[in-house]
């Protein structure tokens, strides 16, 4: 068995000091979570608005997902766009994915604003399919986009495909034919199983590292306005009609708001005195997921990618190609282990758990060799080809991530009681949409009529 071991918290400073909560503090927003999403609620809040941020975590900053992720940025949803777009129209669906979109202007403001130097790395990244209905999928997702006047993705497909002269020609335009060398050579792979790709802008960060430095600029540019308390577990939220009381064990928060963005809540009570319950409710809006990673150092002389490799998945019931197997994802991004040596670190996720109770989950727990095996033969079958070859993770980590119902984050106050906010759902890829999800927040906030949105908290 192996440790828990992120290669993102490694690089966070040894010598910054955490501050526990010790008193009785009154605020104005309490944002529970000091994770990439509770940190950019808290950046646009104390930029766009005069009002006082706290933020309070029950561990350590970045210590949960944040650190324990895959560290890709994206632009797009854990379910597919035409889902979207069926699900909520599609006006609704245009907006929510032009927002997350735009979100990549958003993390440049925050790189800009704190004069942030830590690596952020942008270029290209591929996902390679191997079925007719994952090519399909990818198709119709297309379609809808641009029918919508959104940004289409780059659709390749092997000209030796058994179906392609079956697709329908509604989806001319969408793709373009080429060698299936080609596709195999973008995913640096030999495995002929992948007969199609898909290709748009992707990037690497350390979100634990960019949280950590968010956090130094945000106490020394606020300096009356902000606080971070970490090591500080909110066991219970009572909320009334225009404020929240927190118990933080020996110490009581009051404030006119609390937003919740993090993935360890079923250890918070919720009690809303204004009428019906949410405490029920709010445990149900986020399933848990135990996501496994490990990464690896080599020699920097490749430039950063990310791919992902979808295998064949035809016990699918549900319509969606991707339901029934599990998919790999691998980056590699430029990663300094020792100061001053610099390596390639490659970073492998896929296999997942599914936690009912997460606060069974804990971070401590070792990393399991059946998840090890699972990422080793995965990259002798499909990226290393070396079945030989011993290969010697350097890290091996995991993280609970919370997976909204409908595969799209829950951003917005809560329908029963506005005192009470969410910035929640990482759904696997929750860097760009937490950050978007902090603006959001912040606009509400600031008393911005905002509208209907793909991302508003259900009523029931």
């Amino acid at each position: 068995m192996k440790k828990n071991r992120s290669p993102w918290l490694h690089q966070l400073r040894k010598d910054r000091q955490s501050v526990a909560l010790h008193g009785d503090k009154e605020t104005d927003v309490v944002v529970i979570g000091a994770g990439i999403a509770g940190v950019s609620t808290a950046f646009f809040t104390l930029k766009y608005t005069d009002k006082k941020v706290t933020i309070v975590d029950r561990f350590k900053l970045a210590h949960g997902a944040t650190g324990h992720n895959a560290g890709q940025v994206v632009s797009y949803f854990e379910c597919g766009f035409a889902s979207i777009v069926e699900r909520f129209g599609p006006e609704l669906a245009r907006h929510g994915q032009a927002a997350i979109d735009d979100a990549w202007k958003l993390m440049d403001e925050m790189y800009t604003d704190a004069h942030l130097h830590i690596p952020f790395t942008r270029f290209v990244g591929h996902a390679g399919l191997s079925t007719s209905e994952q090519v399909l999928f990818h198709l119709k997702n297309n379609y809808f986009r641009r029918e919508l006047k959104l940004h289409v993705e780059n659709i390749l497909i092997a000209n030796n495909a058994s179906f392609v002269t079956t697709i329908p020609l509604e989806y001319e335009g969408l793709y373009t034919l080429v060698p299936q060398e080609e596709i195999l050579n973008t995913l640096e792979t030999k495995k002929a199983d992948y007969i199609a790709l898909v290709s748009d802008q992707k990037g690497c960060v350390n979100s634990a590292l960019f949280c950590e430095e968010m956090v130094l600029y945000l106490l020394q540019k606020y300096p009356h306005r902000f606080a971070l308390y970490e090591h500080t577990p909110v066991h219970k939220i009572v909320l009334k009609d225009d404020e929240a009381i927190l118990d933080a064990g020996t110490c009581t928060l009051t404030a006119q708001h609390v937003v919740l963005c993090t993935n360890g809540f079923e250890s918070v009570k919720i009690f809303n005195e204004t009428g019906l319950d949410i405490d029920t409710k709010f445990h149900h809006l986020v399933q848990g997921m135990v996501g496994y990673m490990s990464g690896y150092l080599e020699k920097n002389n490749k430039p950063p990618t990310a791919i992902s490799y979808f295998p064949d998945a035809n016990n699918s019931v549900s319509g969606d190609p991707y339901a029934s197997d599990p998919y790999f994802y691998l980056t590699r991004r430029e990663y300094e282990y020792e100061t001053g040596h610099h390596h390639n670190l490659i970073s492998v996720g896929g296999p997942e758990l599914s936690v009912e109770d997460s606060s069974l989950y804990s971070t401590d727990t070792e990393f399991p060799e059946e998840m090890a095996d699972k990422i080793d033969t995965f990259l002798k079958k499909t990226y290393d080809l070396d079945i030989n070859k011993k290969i010697d993770f350097e890290f091996t980590w995991h993280g609970l991530m919370g997976y909204t119902r409908n595969g799209v984050r829950l951003i917005g106050p809560e329908p029963k009681n506005p005192v009470l906010m969410y910035n929640l759902g990482c759904n696997g890829i929750g860097i760009l949409p937490s950050i978007y999800g902090g603006s959001r927040i912040a606009d509400v906030l600031a008393g911005k009529s905002l509208g209907k949105s793909i991302f508003d908290v259900p009523e029931k």
